[in-house]
């Protein structure tokens, strides 16, 4: 339900702060927040006489359209409320009172909406009467609506739109007049596939709270509806797959030739294109990029499209929609000449905070060599000792007690995500499945081999605050024990371990300074380790561990990301780390 929270309930009140921020990131546009205009201040225009570039639509697609404008981009954007097309009156006086009464023309891009459609239309029909040189072009680029269900509306305009602004804004700026301005533009949508996914529809600010609850269970766990809007229009179909499955049947759909509902753009093998991942606005950078790499490698393995460019972010959004779109444009000659192409274009620079930062032309044109081989990290030499033990009985020991602690994940889970971020769990049971794979590698009767071992797969499989305590821990154990190596064979006993664990204690210290009474793992290390040097008795200190585990439970943090989440959860629960350890000590012990 998470999705139905805001900040801001009016949504009036969000798109009028919404657009006059945009004067504060940007001081080269102007905002008419009567009117719902942000448009670009005389003095900011590098030559009054260049052809105008206007867009809009409705609010909620942010950073699309009224963060567009700009040098490069567009001169002017006519907001309509969310989800709806500004009103005829609102274009009309955006075409008449805010643009630039030199330029030499307007072209109006508008996407395939029938209220963008109709209210841009009459108002581009009432410049015209009036006298304005002007051309308008809708942008529809959607294959999730096939050309029967489609009929003669005809494809729907998602984020395909962006580039049209990019290129056509581009050419603008630089000089060419309208008529190839548009003509350009057409020729951008008509190279053009877009395919969006979603995992739900958004939520509108100051809609109510039944609506979210009704999108649960309209699509349920495990869906992804494909095809879905930008305005919450129901999607072609819900699949329940996996990432790389998602993409195959996006890909299929939008490129397929015999699919003869959808083949809009035949794109041979090799030919040059652009790729645009677009956020709706609530996919993490994190998933965005992991959904790029498959779409890139599924479009050179499958295809063999390999895009001259890629873009990725939220270009135009769907307010706060876990979904993204692809889109991919067949690149072709403008006609227009060198510096004019549909590349250069997008490749130009622009001053608008909307367009996303990307590498330049010339990092994308350069040809990078393969870099030279690198020596391929391997398993470093560990310098044999007389430190002798019985492997099999380690194994034997460590076993039980790892599967303990993998079978507890979900319960420290749970203890961490009251008082932590959640993954203390994972971590424990990534070092414990990591550490059993370690010890089938363990053959030597060296002490020193099995520890260089163990250590590499905790280095490697754990990671934040725990991972890095338990391969401090653990290497210092091995240099303590390496320490008290002789020139005979000898035994590891008990009073040996227990000596070189009370050291690794001293030396772990000197990068924390958590003491018992903090509540985090050292409230269940330290008894440990002092207690076995003490008694000798592994089975009395693990019960020392296990009680300093439980006595945090009410125990008020002095360390660790408990102290900074707030709150009185830990009262509830005992420490993660301090618990997970525990179990793992009681079943070393159990085994002894």
């Amino acid at each position: 339900m998470s999705a139905a929270k805001h900040y801001l309930t009016d949504p009036t009140q969000a798109v009028l702060a919404s657009l006059n921020s945009l004067t504060k990131t940007n001081p080269s546009i102007l905002c008419d927040a009567t009117n719902k205009i942000v448009y670009r201040h005389p003095s900011s225009l590098s030559s009054p006489t260049n052809v105008s570039v206007v867009c809009g639509g409705g609010s909620g697609h942010e950073p699309g359209f009224a963060g567009f404008v700009g040098q490069g981009l567009l001169t002017a954007c006519v907001a309509g409320t969310i989800f709806a097309s500004p009103s005829a009156e609102q274009v009309r006086t955006c075409l008449q009172h805010r643009l630039p009464q030199e330029s030499r023309g307007v072209l109006v891009i508008a996407t395939n909406y029938t209220g963008d459609v109709l209210n841009f239309g009459m108002a581009v029909e009432k410049a015209k009467s009036l006298g304005k040189k002007i051309e308008m072009v809708v942008v529809g680029d959607d294959v999730g609506v096939g050309r029967a269900k489609g009929g003669k509306v005809g494809r729907r305009g998602l984020s395909g739109t962006a580039l049209v602004v990019k290129i056509c804004g581009a050419l603008a700026e630089s000089g060419a007049d309208l008529e190839a301005c548009a003509r350009v533009g057409r020729q951008v949508v008509d190279g053009m596939v877009s395919l969006g996914a979603s995992l739900s529809r958004v939520h509108v600010p100051g809609k109510g709270i039944d609506e979210a609850r009704g999108e649960e269970e309209r699509l349920g766990p495990g869906l992804v509806e494909m095809g879905m809007g930008i305005h919450n229009e129901p999607g072609c179909d819900k699949v329940k797959t996996d990432l790389p499955g998602l993409i195959k049947i996006m890909l299929a759909q939008m490129l397929d030739q015999s699919d003869e509902d959808r083949a809009y753009v035949k794109i041979e093998q090799k030919e040059d294109t652009v790729l645009l991942l677009n956020n709706f606005g609530g996919v993490s950078n994190l998933e965005l990029g992991a959904i790029l790499d498959e779409a890139t490698n599924q479009l050179e393995n499958s295809y063999k499209i390999k895009p001259k460019r890629i873009i990725q972010g939220t270009l135009f959004g769907s307010l706060n929609g876990p979904g993204f779109i692809i889109t991919i444009l067949k690149l072709s000659d403008t006609g227009l000449g060198p510096g004019k192409s549909m590349l250069e274009a997008l490749d130009a620079a622009v001053n608008a905070i909307g367009w996303p930062r990307c590498v330049s032309a010339e990092t994308w044109e350069y040809h990078y060599r393969p870099p030279l081989e690198s020596p391929k990290g391997g398993k470093e030499e560990t310098k044999p000792s007389n430190l002798k033990f019985d492997p099999e009985k380690l194994k034997n020991t460590l076993r039980p007690a790892l599967n303990r602690l993998i079978a507890a994940e979900a319960e420290v889970t749970k203890y961490d995500t009251v008082v932590g971020d959640g993954d203390c769990g994972l971590g424990l049971k990534r070092g414990a499945e990591a550490t059993l794979n370690a010890l089938e590698q363990i053959q030597s009767d060296d002490i020193m081999q099995a520890l260089a071992t163990i250590c590499a797969s905790i280095e490697t499989s754990m990671d934040g605050t725990s991972g890095a305590l338990y391969a401090i821990f653990l290497n210092s154990l091995a240099s303590n024990l390496r320490s008290l190596d002789s020139s005979t064979p000898q035994i590891v006993t008990t009073e040996l371990w227990a000596k070189v664990l009370s050291m690794s204690m001293e030396d772990l210290r000197r990068y924390t300074p958590a003491q018992p009474g903090d509540r985090t793992l050292m409230d269940g290390l330290v008894p440990f380790v002092e207690e076995l040097k003490q008694t000798g008795d592994v089975k009395r200190a693990a019960e020392k561990a296990r009680i300093g585990a439980k006595k945090t439970q009410g125990m008020k943090p002095g360390l660790g990301r408990s102290v900074y989440v707030g709150g009185k959860g830990f009262e509830e629960v005992p420490d993660p780390g301090a618990y997970g350890l525990s179990i793992l000590l009681d079943g070393i012990a159990d085994t002894l």
